[in-house]
């Protein structure tokens, strides 16, 4: 019951052999450009997978026209073509739109020597209105203990001990195959016990990510990594990472491993599963147990404290309920993070 989302198969070799030449070498210098300064190899994959949705567009409709020779009326079929004949959702356009603004500005600042009276127009032509389309899920703590009992029983320790440093972390899908054994030693463990805290892992962010030091509860999590521990000395598994590719235990997993485990996931249970959706239960969890936004804030390593009304997803009924009791005013008492 994977949530849906619109795959683009305009991009083929043939097609791409087609493009304006003048528009793959623009391309390349850009990507040249994004790894000086730094951008991920994720980053530029993305961009230039945006991108080349853009050239081949041109190269299909747009008379194969180099893209600083494009108007705003060429952003405009451009975003139109995406809506309404590629079926592509409100924040796709988006996304595609800002890569394309984001070679628009490269071309602007860097080669300006070059073309001197080009203006990065892309962002000029308004965005569609950003609604959601894939149905959002929310869990509660029954649903993911169920789902754990479930990989559990059927022997996949891996895959639940995955599950449950997303619950109990919060962390990303790519952040979560960064963490290493050693990250859960004793030495790791801060307030009272009640936490493990990792050393800095690589987490989404500008200029290739930033280094983040990742908390995960302890005591709630610890089961599932023995569980794990156990299973990987039974199977004779050595590697610095927790988990280890099953080609090279040298390196972590692929994103493409979490993606098949999250597959997984999504069949043992009755919601679409994905796994940005723990993130939004682990700030809901530590709302839910009266914790402070700032607190979780800091817990999640968000910058600002904005994140965590976005990622919280109780009700406004439910939340200001804790603070009423027979019919008057009753402040919960705060539970320390041992109580988690």
């Amino acid at each position: 019951m994977a949530r849906k989302t619109k795959m683009n198969s305009l991009t083929t070799p043939a097609l791409l052999l087609q493009v304006n030449q003048q528009n793959k070498e623009l391309l390349d210098e850009f990507v040249e450009y994004c790894r000086s300064t730094q951008k991920s190899e994720t980053t530029i994959k993305g961009y230039v997978s945006d991108i080349n949705i853009a050239f081949v567009w041109a190269l299909q409709f747009n008379n194969n026209m180099c893209f600083v020779d494009w108007k705003k009326k060429h952003i405009v079929k451009y975003q139109n073509w995406l809506i309404y004949t590629n079926k592509n959702s409100s924040a796709r356009v988006r996304r595609l739109k800002a890569s394309l603004s984001s070679l628009g500005n490269f071309i602007e600042n860097i080669l300006e020597d070059e073309y001197p009276n080009f203006r990065n127009i892309v962002n000029k032509v308004e965005n569609p209105k950003n609604t959601p389309v894939r149905e959002k899920t929310v869990w509660t703590d029954e649903e993911l203990d169920a789902l754990l009992n479930k990989l559990v029983t059927l022997g996949k320790y891996e895959q639940a001990c995955y599950l449950a440093l997303g619950m109990y972390s919060g962390r990303r899908k790519a952040e979560l195959c960064r963490f290493r054994v050693s990250d859960f030693d004793d030495s790791h463990l801060v307030c009272d016990g009640a936490l493990y805290k990792s050393s800095p892992i690589k987490t989404k962010g500008a200029g290739g990510g930033k280094m983040l030091e990742c908390y995960t509860l302890a005591k709630k999590f610890k089961p599932y990594l023995d569980m794990w521990m156990d299973a990987r000395d039974f199977k004779n598994i050595e590697s610095e990472w927790l988990f280890p590719n099953p080609n090279d235990a040298s390196q972590h997993i692929e994103i493409s491993t979490a993606n098949s485990w999250a597959n997984t996931f999504d069949r043992l249970t009755d919601k679409p599963f994905y796994t940005h959706s723990l993130r939004h239960r682990f700030a809901t969890a530590l709302s839910e147990e009266g914790l402070p936004d700032s607190a979780i804030q800091t817990i999640i390593g968000w910058e600002s404290g904005d994140m965590v009304r976005l990622y919280v997803d109780t009700n406004a009924d439910d939340q200001i309920a804790q603070f009423f009791k027979g019919g008057e005013i009753s402040v919960p008492k705060v539970k320390s993070l041992n109580e988690l």
